[in-house]
């Protein structure tokens, strides 16, 4: 029953998170204050992942050499999804 409990915690942070995400959105925060809400994003982002990684996927239970070899590959994505947001950073005018 604790790991129903525990799955139940889990997918409610996933919504409050998400539901964040698209609220930084929508309030308009990326077109006036774009690095800020960016750097936002991208924790959110990286505690999601963390979260769904650890729990759903099972990865907290396995041996630690497979949890650093998803963890550098989380970096790697990280790494490229900022290079490719700072490629398409607005232009001021």
């Amino acid at each position: 029953m604790s790991q129903l409990k525990t799955y139940t915690i889990i997918f409610a942070l996933l919504m409050v998170f998400s539901t964040t995400q698209a609220l930084v959105e929508m309030a308009g925060l990326l077109e006036s204050a774009y690095w800020l809400a960016f750097a936002g994003i991208m924790v959110l982002s990286s505690i999601k992942a963390v979260m769904v990684a650890g729990w759903f996927q099972h990865l907290r239970w396995e041996p630690s050499s497979v949890t650093y070899l998803v963890a550098s590959a989380l970096l790697v994505v990280l790494a490229l999804t900022a290079a490719a947001a700072y490629s398409i950073t607005p232009v001021a005018a």
